[in-house]
């Protein structure tokens, strides 16, 4: 390189995600399932308060911690949910859950701290803590092939070895797993009594299936003074991929040191973006459950096809909106996903893209219409079957 760059960003590899996307971008006939987002827009009641925010010149600087009105509407959401008092002094605005989760490291981790994360997982968790000098060990969730479920005697035994702070997806990306309360419970009272910070994203949280309607958090059990740190993003459930916003829920203590950080990384929010949010939490009930019900169709239109291809293993994904399947004789998964794209031209992640835990799977992204993905899985069976 021509220039010399903080070392812990150089030793961070690139996407493999984006990788097969710009590989396929100018592809002329491409279905694209390699990322995480639905082809429905965002609702319109959402996009008209933008618009009334911008015509009401919502267009200044604000505090860093979110205007009020979006503060006050996650409290009352989140209080909603979980029947857990959530004050707005434990609220901060974000542009994204990534940023939230970026955040919430750069609050609590020094140069050499040892974080835990569950994986496989989306890599920036795990990558945002190395770029700040953590020590990251993945832990991996088990494939029984009925499920996948989380040991918590070797997590907790891990967790013993000087850990700073443990990072859960539930429901997880890519893999759909929820975690149950029971295993939440007991996580957060280990955690508690060692000082070990949990930091959760729970940005999937409304996207779950059969016996959920809602994925199990922390939020449920925890107090305001507790070392957890929720990561939330109005991406997924109001379809708002591109509007960059999320919030987290830590301590109250942490307000100030999260609105300090937020003064250094963006300032805040767009401003007129926040006002959207607002709308969206009060008036979307609707259109988060209409999404989750279009979802599952999905899901099972792409579980059942795929369940008649003899090459292919695969759990069926409690939450999220995610296939991660196995191909019988594939170890490599970027090579597998290239060729895929090449011959299909069907561009899905390859599961290296996940932690190593993720090699030799791949996931593809069901959150798509019905015809689309019937079109997907038609150019696949070829070469998977």
């Amino acid at each position: 390189m021509t220039v010399n760059i903080n070392k812990q960003v150089e030793r961070i590899p690139d996407s493999k995600i984006r990788e097969i996307m710009e590989l396929g971008y100018e592809l002329p006939d491409v279905i694209p399932l390699w990322f995480g987002e639905g082809d429905d827009p965002t609702p319109d009641f959402i996009k008209q308060a933008a618009v009334r925010a911008l015509e009401q010149n919502e267009t200044f600087y604000v505090p860093n911690s979110g205007i009020i009105q979006l503060r006050k509407a996650i409290s009352e959401y989140m209080e909603g949910l979980y029947n857990n008092v959530t004050n707005i002094d434990r609220i901060t605005v974000t542009t994204s859950g990534m940023h939230g989760i970026m955040l919430a490291f750069q609050a609590i981790i020094s140069p050499g701290d040892k974080v835990v994360v569950i994986g496989p997982i989306w890599p920036n968790a795990g990558h945002a803590a190395e770029i700040l000098g953590a020590k990251v060990k993945s832990f991996s969730l088990r494939n029984t092939g009925e499920k996948w479920e989380l040991d918590l005697t070797e997590l907790f035994h891990l967790l013993k070895k000087g850990v700073k702070a443990l990072f859960i997806n539930s429901p997880n990306n890519p893999t759909g797993w929820v975690a149950n309360i029971d295993d939440l419970e007991q996580i957060l009272v280990f955690c508690r009594e060692r000082g070990i910070w949990l930091i959760c994203d729970d940005v999937y949280a409304r996207l779950v299936y059969d016996d959920y309607t809602l994925a199990p958090s922390f939020m449920q059990l925890i107090d305001a003074n507790d070392r957890v740190i929720v990561v939330n993003s109005f991406s997924k459930s109001w379809n708002m991929t591109g509007w960059r916003l999320g919030w987290l829920v830590a301590p109250p203590d942490m307000l100030q040191i999260l609105a300090k950080l937020t003064e250094y990384n963006i300032a805040g929010p767009p401003t007129f973006v926040q006002f959207a949010g607002v709308s969206a939490l009060r008036y979307g009930e609707h259109h988060v459950e209409q999404a989750r019900i279009a979802y599952n169709e999905r899901r099972n239109l792409v579980c059942r096809r795929l369940s008649r291809l003899r090459r292919i293993t695969f759990v069926k994904p409690q939450g999220a909106f995610y296939i991660f399947f196995s191909v019988e004789g594939q170890t490599n998964s970027l090579a597998f996903a290239k060729m895929l794209l090449s011959e299909a031209e069907v561009g899905l992640a390859p599961g290296i893209a996940f932690g190593e835990n993720g090699e030799g799977y791949l996931r593809l992204c069901f959150a798509r219409k019905l015809s689309l993905l019937n079109r997907a899985i038609d150019r696949l069976e070829e070469l998977l079957d």
